[in-house]
């Protein structure tokens, strides 16, 4: 690093005293010499390592000398490999997790995590289940000790598990309030029909109200095995102390099944629609998405771009119609939305692309139209301004959510899982930069042109079009 900032001063000085000969030098050498100097940051950061035991399992770690690390365990295990008997076994199983173990009871975990001053968590995704623990970097044989015993020893007892059925059904009542989750749990029942993804993460209320202690043991013995692991680790953290860590304490986690390993389920995509309308809302709250790719695809960093081109806007934003994206300036011009937010949720072998907007009940039609207009526009019109500028603005936002320990680790465990490895941010930032108008083009084509999507919308929605003519094989974005 000090030679590369003496470099970098010596071309400085050098270009000062050019110009006290020659004229100013032009804009195309400062975008040089800051291109050359960005290069230079992103080779130095720390490198992931990364080890397999005999077992399959697999350690990662990234060690940037902080004080503070965050350590966890990524299983590919969640709610899509569940059937509609044991839906929410995945959730409820997170919940048992922090209850006791036979080593320690409830009130001896939540008091060493206190006194460590630690933070213990998890969660529960439809294709991930994570549990993670922030602590000082001296606490880290501790803080594994504490993860392989709550994910190897937990006790699972019955007036535990009675005691976390009303939790969990008080948690599915909160989430039923908020209108944005139930909107994308609607919008994956009617994406994905009859499968897996198609099933809430919570599960139903008759499954939370009958799931029993075995069902818990077997979803472990089934999908807890050591080539389905990850032990991630950022912060301040040795590789190889993490590695021997991950000896003693997962040494002994199973590594074969008893029969066969269970499937990935296969999830089709169904262009369709569910609404639930309710003219006493004030609001409509609509998603709408085409099936996009999975993590592995070469056409998730061109829509990733696209995605980024869409972007995002709420009321309370500053600079309104003077954002970069298209869809913000008309929706802020004409008072189309409250907010509009773009996503592109990536599953192993498929995924959803589209946006998520709450309108007053007038404006529904207006922003839908608008909304197929810039679709449209990314499959025929972008242009390479734009793309250029969607292109920094997705390395700005990919750069800043690695802000932290938690963040680089959660990227760490999830890569792993998704990619078999982590991928370096050069490598990143060149396959973003491959990227053109012409790109974006071809790849919207491919995904949204004469692609019937699905709809998910809840509220006062009485002016949504009537997409089901779609299913005649009419181009929708015409109508």
């Amino acid at each position: 690093v000090r030679r590369n900032e003496c470099e970098l001063k010596t071309n400085i000085s050098a270009v000062k005293l050019t110009r006290v000969l020659l004229p100013q030098p032009s804009a195309a050498l400062h975008r040089h010499l800051a291109t050359r100097a960005a290069g230079q940051v992103i080779l130095n950061v720390p490198e992931t390592k990364v080890t397999a035991l005999e077992n399959g399992l697999r350690v990662a770690s990234e060690d940037s000398g902080l004080s503070t690390c965050t350590v966890g365990l990524w299983i590919d295990a969640g709610s899509r490999y569940e059937n509609e008997r044991n839906n929410g076994t995945a959730h409820f199983l997170e919940h048992m997790a922090f209850k006791g173990t036979r080593k320690r009871s409830q009130l001896d975990l939540e008091l060493e995590i206190e006194n460590m001053g630690a933070h213990l968590n998890a969660y529960t995704s439809r294709e991930q289940t994570v549990y993670y623990a922030k602590a000082f970097s001296k606490d880290l044989p501790r803080a594994v000790e504490i993860l392989a015993d709550i994910i190897q020893n937990s006790t699972l007892g019955e007036a535990e598990i009675e005691r976390e059925r009303g939790v969990i059904l008080r948690e599915m009542q909160e989430v039923e309030t908020n209108l944005q989750e139930v909107v994308f749990d609607y919008l994956h029942a009617t994406a994905y029909q009859a499968t897996a993804l198609g099933r809430t993460i919570l599960g139903p209320t008759e499954n939370i109200k009958t799931i029993n202690r075995a069902d818990l043991v077997e979803y472990i013995t089934t999908h807890y095995k050591g080539p389905r692991i990850v032990l991630a680790a950022a912060g301040g953290v040795s590789h190889d102390e993490l590695i021997d860590l991950a000896k003693y304490h997962f040494g002994k986690l199973p590594t074969r099944y008893k029969g066969e390993a269970p499937a990935l389920p296969l999830c089709s995509f169904t262009g369709s629609e569910i609404r639930v309308r309710d003219d006493k809302m004030p609001l409509a709250h609509i998603a709408i998405a085409v099936e996009a790719v999975g993590w592995s695809h070469p056409d998730t960093i061109p829509l990733m771009v696209a995605n980024t081109l869409i972007g995002n806007w709420d009321r309370s934003f500053g600079g309104g119609v003077n954002l970069s994206s298209k869809l913000a300036q008309m929706a802020c011009q004409g008072n189309l939305c409250h907010s509009f937010q773009s996503f592109n949720t990536c599953y192993t072998d498929t995924g959803l692309w589209g946006l998520y907007m709450v309108c007053e009940p007038g404006t529904v039609r207006d922003m839908m139209h608008f909304t197929q207009m810039e679709w449209m526009s990314l499959c025929t019109s972008v242009t390479e301004s734009e793309v250029a500028r969607a292109k920094n603005l997705l390395k700005t936002n990919m750069l800043l959510h690695l802000d932290g320990s938690t963040p680089i680790c959660e990227d760490i465990g999830r890569q792993m899982l998704c990619y078999s490895r982590r991928i370096p941010l050069h490598e990143l930032e060149a396959r973003i930069d491959a990227i053109d108008a012409t790109t974006i083009k071809d790849v919207c084509t491919k995904y949204i042109y004469d692609k019937a999507p699905a709809i998910a919308a809840v509220g006062p929605i009485e002016q949504l079009p009537d997409y089901n003519r779609i299913r005649s094989g009419m181009f929708w974005m015409r109508t």
